[in-house]
């Protein structure tokens, strides 16, 4: 793509949906007339695209791009964590009135038919595959979610943010499939990152220090810094922020708890001080997420 394209670029959200698919479901052959970005949250899907087999678990990105026949299929013992977004990469004239495909070029009317987009992520230099095995899972998955709750809540001016979400979306997909890894990264760790998550996971209802969380595995706190951030694109403190407050939002959104019992039960020093981290994140307060939230169920 030459310089004037990639100046272009507009990108256009279609459909953003948190998804899951029930055991034995299959998503017949079809085309799609954009893009759709599916990651595999949680489960394992199996693809066939243009007749070339994919297997894709719990991590991984599958692009699916215009005008690609491709089948879906879910094992008889397990669902699948599917969210995903269908969008245009430059946004046209009809983009607002096309809908998501499920049939194949063959079923399609000659109007349908002109719907296709062209293929811009193929080529010397955007190029993405089908299958994206992603290196750094945390900052993609959190930026698909963002695009989900923007999309879900439809704010003022809603579009203008999908837009720079689908760009950063879009440059977390290309940085992490063309740059190198850095030179400090190979070798095994001393400590599985695995663990440390689990750590972050297992303490999210309360403050965490970078200095008891280096101490908690023996580790020296620029090293941990350091490797961390190397596979997930931000601190080990930023990754439990993130963690407390995606936990304040599901207990806003889906449960009666009032705002001094969630921030209580978050482990921070004070309401205010929960509502303070909460609008710095979100933009609004707990009270108006909350409201919002109701006011679209």
């Amino acid at each position: 793509m030459d310089i004037a394209a990639v100046r272009s670029l507009s990108p256009y959200v279609r459909v953003a949906l948190d998804h899951w698919l029930q055991p034995g479901t299959v998503i017949a052959e079809r085309m799609l007339w954009d893009y759709e970005l599916l990651f595999v949250k949680h489960g394992t899907l199996e693809v066939e695209i243009e007749q070339t087999r994919h297997v894709a678990s719990a991590g991984d990105v599958l692009l699916f791009k215009p005008r690609q026949s491709h089948v879906i299929r879910v094992s008889e013992h397990s669902n699948v964590h599917q969210p995903h977004v269908h969008f245009d990469l430059i946004e046209l004239a009809d983009s607002e009135e096309v809908p998501v495909s499920f049939k194949h070029e063959r079923e399609m009317s000659a109007e349908e038919a002109r719907w296709f987009r062209d293929d811009l992520l193929s080529g010397p230099d955007l190029r993405l595959p089908n299958l994206i095995r992603l290196r750094s899972v945390h900052p993609f998955e959190e930026i698909l979610f963002r695009i989900i709750r923007e999309y879900e809540m439809r704010l003022p001016f809603y579009r203008i943010r999908l837009k720079s979400l689908m760009l950063e979306l879009l440059v977390c997909l290309l940085r992490d499939a063309h740059l190198p890894l850095p030179a400090d990264v190979g070798g095994a760790d001393p400590v599985p990152l695995e663990d440390i998550q689990l750590f972050l996971s297992e303490n999210a209802s309360r403050e965490l220090t970078l200095d008891e969380l280096a101490d908690q595995f023996h580790l020296n706190k620029h090293y941990l810094i350091r490797r961390f951030k190397s596979a997930y694109g931000i601190t080990p403190i930023q990754y439990h922020q993130q963690m407390r407050l995606e936990r304040a939002r599901s207990l806003l959104k889906h449960s009666r708890l009032s705002i001094q019992d969630i921030s209580d039960a978050l482990g921070y020093p004070s309401i205010h001080a929960f509502s303070r981290a909460f609008k710095n994140k979100e933009g609004r307060s707990p009270t108006s997420y909350r409201n919002a939230a109701i006011g679209q169920q």
